[in-house]
């Protein structure tokens, strides 16, 4: 083995285990999601007989990522290479190691295989492996756990025995830029906070499965001392957390807080959005409003993530729902959110259509609605006003009994 002085440096896990990732300080957007504080793409060296590499890293990043990988060794000593998830954030300078590293073999996943053949449409062998397989590494083993749907279907975590070291692909990761790359050398909240929005806006729609997972890798009884996720740092302090985080959101149970989310043209809706939001407030629930003018998608999927009650508000234009609405409406719809209380409501000028269209939406997206809706024309005077907040103290009732229930 080669180790040479380069500008990117590999970053040690253990005495056999080097982070050769890279870190994207820019990234702003993941699929809609906003990354206010950027992203990596965590790749791993395995210095075993079989020199074996987990993931590569997207492809704008290839210099860094060899930069790193040449730090410990020389790419040519690579025996194996394992893909975990097809996804071109993992999976991207694939083609481009195998042909640096000439790697003895590659492993996927059976659908991985597949996906990988249908990304790169390559004539390179990769040798398919299932759940539960183990694989020698010399002085070291492997073992294969699928994961389909969390999130891809071919997605799968690899667990090295002798360090007791789960590489859990996009499983208990996080969109965060960080030169600090271990759980306990970060905040607390900013943890927490950044979990959190992963969970929402990346596997929020396959929490049965996320629940399913946790009963498994618990029954399989594999000791883990570290979890290397695919995003974000490593957790090698309290993995508890990271797991009890994952079972709560996992659960959705209703709570005792609810999500304002609404949209306005002339400030008509809102002044609704307002006085419904205070009337929640005098009945003990914890309100959180978000102005689509100054909210994006995700971090209303974010809120949600522990909400009882969701609430959305339009104006009508065109006989339509606002779009920024509508946006979200259609974001939402996908990730699935589960046991929420609802309502829509809304100022209009003459047909007032958008409060009923955003009703409908909520009922497809199994959000038991309460109530018509509630509109008002043009300007909500007094009296519409007070209809609001007697509307959100009965709103904050329905919640109450739904949360007492469950508990």
């Amino acid at each position: 083995m080669t180790r040479e002085t380069q500008p990117f440096n590999a970053l040690k896990i253990s005495d056999r285990i080097y982070w050769v990732g890279a870190i994207d300080w820019a990234l702003r957007d993941f699929h809609g999601y906003s990354t206010n504080r950027g992203s990596t793409y965590n790749s791993y060296l395995i210095l075993a007989d079989k020199i074996t590499l987990i993931d590569t890293v997207k492809k704008p990043f290839k210099d860094e990522f060899l930069s790193r990988i040449k730090s410990v060794v020389d790419p040519g000593d690579i025996d194996y290479v394992i893909s975990g998830h097809a996804e071109m954030d993992h999976s991207g300078c694939l083609p481009e190691i195998i042909e640096i590293a000439k790697p003895e073999k590659v492993f996927a996943s059976t659908k991985g295989v597949k996906a990988l053949g249908e990304h790169f449409h390559t004539a390179y062998e990769i040798t398919p492996v299932k759940d539960g397989e183990t694989m020698s590494l010399g002085n070291m083993t492997l073992r294969f756990i699928e994961t389909p749907m969390l999130h891809w279907p071919e997605s799968m975590f690899t667990y090295l025995a002798d360090e007791q070291v789960l590489f859990s692909q996009d499983a208990f990761g996080m969109h965060l830029a960080s030169s600090e790359m271990f759980d306990d050398l970060i905040a607390e909240d900013v943890l927490r906070y950044e979990a959190s929005k992963y969970y929402a806006n990346i596997l929020l729609l396959y929490s049965p499965l996320v629940t399913k997972l946790l009963e498994n890798v618990k029954g399989l009884g594999l000791p883990i001392r570290t979890i290397a996720a695919a995003h974000g740092p490593v957790w090698r302090k309290d993995l508890k957390r990271i797991l009890d985080w994952y079972s709560k959101w996992a659960a959705q149970s209703f709570t005792n807080k609810a999500v304002i989310v609404y949209d306005t043209m002339w400030g008509s809706t809102a002044l609704m959005a307002r006085a419904i939001g205070d009337g929640l407030a005098s009945e003990g629930v914890s309100v959180k409003t978000l102005p689509l003018g100054a909210s994006d998608r995700s971090e209303v999927a974010l809120e949600l993530l522990d909400a009882g009650a969701f609430l959305v508000g339009t104006s009508t234009l065109n006989n339509q729902m606002l779009p920024r609405i509508a946006d979200v409406l259609t974001y939402l719809k996908g990730l699935r959110p589960q046991n929420l209380i609802g309502v829509a409501f809304g100022s209009f000028g003459w047909g007032g259509e958008a409060v009923k269209q955003v009703s409908d939406i909520l009922k497809e997206m199994k959000v038991e609605v309460i109530g018509e809706g509630i509109k008002a024309r043009f300007v909500p005077d007094n009296e519409a006003l007070m209809k609001c907040h007697e509307f959100g103290a009965q709103m904050a009732r329905e919640l109450e009994a739904r949360c007492n229930i469950k508990t």
